[in-house]
């Protein structure tokens, strides 16, 4: 099985810290020249010093904020002019705030729909045409199992998740005549700064303790435990690889069995 990533160039979002890091150092570990893509730039060298290079490999980073698309779209265009070509796109980034979709504001609305769908897209343009040129392209999403099942208390996340895995297997259709996939992987609970914000703010709103609302949640996980970041990295390394070439316009959820639908 091809799992060898040596010559090829990742960009990788969301890249500083969670799942995001950890799918780049996976891809590192396969070979891959990762391209780490957040906004806070200290973190960033620091997980520049993370990655692989033993066999070679070149990494860099782009410092950038998904709050703002138009300046993403003009950072990213003036760092692609002199960095091409781009093999593999992850797409990650924090998810909107907590709370039900009923109380839910339209700013939270237009602001999860920019961070997510919005950015996912401007990624998605900029780094299209080169892999089309390479015959080969992998563009991985990382969404939620909600796309499959809603989560109770995560309206906004579960409202705009559903329209980029909508968007993804839009896309998928369109590119895969030019040796491009298009899946998504979907994390169930992991163990990420944004979990634990999860959990304090459960216990905050119903006076329960954090660690009563983690056992209620590991409770519901038929492997009896919350995923750590490196799991749900390798499902993204392995999209990436030569060896996922038929695998196109699907949901991977990672979730230790939690999701009750297939």
């Amino acid at each position: 099985m091809d799992l060898s990533l040596i010559g090829k160039n990742a960009l990788v979002g969301g890249s500083s810290q969670g799942i995001g890091k950890a799918a780049a150092i996976e891809l590192a570990l396969l070979g891959a020249n990762v391209i780490l893509l957040a906004r806070n730039e200290q973190k960033l060298q620091e997980t520049l010093k993370d990655l692989d290079t033993s066999k070679g490999q070149s990494h860099s980073y782009i410092q950038a904020d998904f709050s703002n698309p138009v300046e993403l779209k003009s950072t990213i265009e003036r760092y692609f002019k002199n960095h091409y070509p781009i093999h593999i796109l992850v797409n990650n980034t924090g998810g909107p705030a907590a709370g039900p979709v009923s109380s839910a504001n339209i700013d939270e609305f237009l602001s999860a729909f920019n961070n997510h769908l919005v950015c996912n897209h401007i990624l998605a343009q900029t780094v299209i045409p080169s892999m089309k040129a390479e015959k080969y392209g992998r563009i991985i999403n990382v969404i939620s199992t909600s796309v499959k099942q809603p989560i109770p208390g995560l309206g906004v996340s579960n409202t705009i998740r559903g329209a980029v895995a909508n968007w993804s297997k839009t896309l998928a259709g369109e590119l895969a005549s030019f040796g491009i996939t298009v899946n998504n992987v979907l994390p169930g609970s992991t163990n990420t700064v944004r979990l634990q914000a999860i959990f304090e703010n459960k216990a905050q709103k119903t006076g329960k303790s954090v660690e009563e609302i983690k056992n209620e949640m590991i409770a519901e996980v038929p492997a009896g435990r919350i995923a750590e970041a490196n799991e749900i990295a390798n499902a993204i390394a392995f999209l990436a690889s030569p060896a996922a070439s038929y695998i196109n316009g699907i949901n991977v959820p990672v979730d230790g069995g939690r999701t009750a639908c297939l």
